[in-house]
């Protein structure tokens, strides 16, 4: 197996996120979608260099798979966290929170919704360019 064999992604970028959602450029590709009887959803989303989603909450909480590039985490109040391929994060139900690419390049995860018969996701308010950019300085 060649190089660019071995960096393709696993699964096409899908759809382009909702807008209003996020900053930049974002795709999802349902893999599960919500309403099975597993109460489960599994999309793969792919971040272009600097898109981040908004502010959100997740009812029945959320499990993230880093699975190419380079991307951030963060839980409001709380420092946030650089993630690369292969972390995970558990994000427990209704902890309020972002995630997205850094500046440099694009970044892949596989989002897992738990419990989604609570309910999906709550968006919020957008993270502003101070609070992304801020993010360099604190490094």
């Amino acid at each position: 197996m060649n190089t660019s064999e071995q960096n393709k992604p696993i699964f096409p970028k899908g759809d382009p996120a909702i807008a209003e959602y996020f900053t930049g450029q974002a795709w999802v590709k349902m893999l599960v979608p919500t309403g099975t009887s597993l109460n489960t959803s599994v999309a793969n989303v792919v971040f272009e260099p600097g898109c981040r989603n908004n502010w959100h909450t997740h009812p029945g909480g959320q499990i993230l798979v880093a699975t190419h590039g380079i991307g951030y985490y963060q839980e409001k109040g709380k420092p946030v966290q650089l993630l690369q391929p292969g972390d995970v994060v558990q994000i427990f139900p209704e902890v309020l929170h972002w995630h997205g690419a850094t500046p440099d390049g694009e970044f892949t995860h596989i989002a897992i919704g738990t419990n989604t018969q609570l309910g999906v996701v709550n968006w919020l308010q957008p993270v502003t360019d101070e609070e992304y950019s801020g993010l360099r300085s604190a490094k």
